[in-house]
């Protein structure tokens, strides 16, 4: 049983309730469902009646400790990573959680060699029956969902599939295939339903879709990925300086 404190003034019994439950999800209680137990046995857990329980949830979420779903509960929204992604830099997934102090891990979601889309030959510069190599991940960051990736490269650059670890950019460096340059183009969008699920997020929530094509010294097209990126994690910045014509016209 969670025994909450006692407090000197049964107006405040919900305030020590709110403390004890912040305690409770600090230390780690009911990690391993992110969500809160049902109101009956959760009272039974506090020994309070469920109405100062439902004032004391209530204060929760307004403070954002919690959030309800509906129809599936009440969940415990853990602090996010939260990363400002300069604009300016050619990095991969993994380098970019390195860098910040995260650990980078992926869910595979597809993976394999295929013939390409009419989008994929266009984009990679490929013939309709030169087979690419797609690879598709949730990405995450200390175990956060921060993003859905959909990577495509043309055979020749990497070989046989499984020769992909956990970096595709370490893979491509690794045969000299590493690109040099990009081209990112963003758009604001709403998560499908499938999407934001993976992400952990409610249904049409909104995140930065990203697609990059990528290139190679001499010219060559090496990859080209879309993501979907959640929009409450991300920050993309870029610097912008005046052309060199502007600050001497203004000198």
């Amino acid at each position: 049983m969670i025994i909450a404190e006692a407090t000197p003034a049964r107006a405040t019994l919900y305030r020590s309730v709110c403390e004890t439950l912040k305690r409770e999800i600090g230390g780690g209680r009911f990690a391993d469902t992110e969500i809160l137990p049902g109101e009956r046995e959760l009272s039974l857990l506090l020994d309070v009646s469920r109405t100062t329980l439902r004032r004391a949830i209530t204060e929760l979420v307004a403070e954002g400790v919690l959030y309800h779903r509906h129809g599936a509960g009440t969940f415990i929204r853990r602090a996010l990573p939260r990363v400002d992604q300069p604009m300016s830099r050619l990095t991969g997934f993994t380098e970019d959680m390195r860098l910040r102090g995260f650990v980078a891990g992926s869910r595979e979601l597809e993976r394999g060699m295929f013939l390409p889309t009419p989008e994929d030959a266009m984009m990679l510069g490929v013939g309709p029956s030169e087979r690419i190599f797609r690879l598709s991940r949730l990405r995450l960051a200390s175990d956060v969902p921060m993003a859905i990736e959909h990577a495509v490269v043309p055979q020749r650059y990497i070989g046989e599939a499984n020769a992909i670890g956990s970096s595709l950019y370490d893979a491509l460096e690794a045969r000299n295939f590493k690109p040099v340059r990009a081209l990112q183009r963003l758009r604001a969008t709403l998560l499908a339903d499938a999407d934001a699920a993976l992400l952990g997020v409610e249904p049409k929530s909104p995140a930065l879709y990203i697609q990059r094509i990528a290139y190679l010294a001499d010219g060559r097209c090496v990859e080209f990925t879309r993501s979907y990126y959640r929009a409450d994690t991300y920050d993309f910045v870029s610097e912008l300086t005046l052309s060199p014509a502007t600050r001497k016209n203004r000198n």
